[in-house]
């Protein structure tokens, strides 16, 4: 029963960490009857939501090819989900299209508005961690997301995409075809939003704890001061898990981020060969995948650095 409340209570629209806290004071199953019989403050569309059949919305899921994977789940320690699961922020379950990969993973993030230097490092990294065999954990967005994404698909390498929407919304509408090959390739797209949900700006910063969680390091590429990048390495060090940073010019705003990550104690990355020697201490030994094949993705795939 507690998947299906889980279910029905992940697609009340609730902002996450409400849910959180309804969820850490009693059961799925007490807080779904509690907001059904109209208790816990909340909007006359949440009700309406939480009254739907959990067999009709894994009905929705199935339409697009996707799932509701609970966290109350046991899952092995390796797994991305075994980590996330035991976070006290972690969420209650996530909406899944594709497959959670198992294996090390490694998230590379940064700046939507990326120099063409950020972008291609990006690819460069994004490919480098698929080709060691590390799933690249990453948000789909514009930029420096994006092009670790790309570098990823581009070496057929397994990526898990976090978003900040429902997973059967297209956005950012230019990476409609990166998300599809991310998924054919291994990979997958999450999301604790239920489908349909738009990508409203509150929405973001609360993705970043996820992809946080999955991840055994985080890799900053090219970020301001501030912006979601600094809340997902708050987040990370929250977790305990260990930051680099690539360095970039003391001038340059899109760097400065990196720069004062560094100079607060993040490990300096500055290449793909250097960023493997030192993950390799992090997440294990490269466990080699194929190379890249007919169809993979350049770095930019037509688009220039702002359009990511």
């Amino acid at each position: 029963m507690s998947s299906d409340a889980l279910l029905r209570l992940a697609n009340a629209a609730l902002p996450p960490a409400r849910l959180r806290a309804l969820l850490d004071a009693a059961s799925p199953e007490r807080v779904l009857r509690r907001l059904s019989a109209g208790g816990g403050d909340v909007p006359d569309g949440t009700r309406a939501a939480v009254a739907v059949d959990a067999a009709e919305r894994r009905r929705e899921l199935a339409a697009v090819g996707a799932e509701f994977v609970a966290l109350g789940r046991a899952f092995p320690p390796d797994h991305p989900l075994g980590r996330l699961r035991g976070l006290p922020d972690a969420p209650a379950g996530l909406f899944v299209l594709g497959v959670v990969p198992r294996g090390p993973t490694v998230a590379v993030i940064g700046t939507r508005r990326c120099t063409a230097y950020g972008r291609d490092l990006a690819f460069a990294y994004g490919r480098a961690i698929a080709e060691a065999g590390w799933i690249l954990v990453s948000g789909l967005a514009r930029g420096i997301d994006g092009a670790a994404h790309r570098g990823t698909v581009a070496a057929r390498g397994r990526g898990i995409a976090v978003l900040g929407c429902g997973i059967d919304v297209a956005y950012p509408r230019g990476h409609v075809g990166l998300k599809r090959r991310l998924v054919e390739l291994g990979g997958a797209v999450v999301s604790e939003y239920p489908l349909g949900t738009r990508p409203e700006p509150w929405r973001f910063p609360p993705r970043n704890r996820i992809i946080s969680g999955l991840s055994q390091a985080v890799v900053v590429v090219e970020a301001p001061v501030k912006g979601g990048s600094g809340i997902t390495v708050a987040h990370a060090l929250d977790h305990g898990v260990p930051v680099f940073a690539v360095p970039g010019d003391v001038d340059r705003v899109s760097s400065e981020g990196c720069n004062r990550l560094i100079r607060d104690g993040a490990q300096p990355v500055l290449d793909p060969q250097d960023l493997i020697e030192e993950l390799s201490l992090v997440v294990g030994p490269p466990r080699p995948a194929s190379g890249g094949g007919p169809g993979a993705l350049r770095p930019a795939d037509g688009q220039t650095a702002g359009d990511d």
